[in-house]
């Protein structure tokens, strides 16, 4: 049950077309708005509330996830790239599963000799 500080949440919306209004800043005033997607109505919020926002593609980055066993796995492809870590010139490689449509693919790749988790050095330098 909520305490009693906490305000129940309300939904507001539109005086012109009854369409739900969204958090909007207005960055001029420094003040939060409740505006229409639809029309041009808006409204300021009442003070005190607060609009929190996670964005978690700019905070995640692809991880290569578990890699145990995977240079003795058949099934995955051979590189001849070298390992940036102990410089053997043998891999296996595999693309993360999460398959993001904003980020390009990532190769990530295992070093058959040393065993440890490396992405192409070669993409890094091309990097701005």
């Amino acid at each position: 049950m909520a305490s009693s500080s906490q305000k129940a949440t309300t939904y507001k919306y539109c005086g012109n077309c009854n369409n739900l209004l969204y958090p909007k800043a207005d960055i001029a005033h420094k003040e939060l708005l409740r505006a229409c997607r639809n029309c041009d109505y808006y409204e300021v919020a009442e003070r005190g509330q607060v609009v929190y926002r996670n964005d978690l593609l700019t905070i995640t980055k692809e991880q290569p996830g578990v890699t145990q066993d995977l240079d003795t796995d058949p099934t995955l492809p051979r590189s001849n790239i070298e390992c940036p870590h102990c410089g053997h010139d043998k891999a296996v490689f595999y693309q993360d599963q999460s398959k993001r449509h904003e980020t390009r693919m990532t190769l990530f790749y295992v070093c058959t000799e040393c065993k440890r988790n490396f992405t192409d050095p070669s993409l890094k330098r091309g990097r701005a």
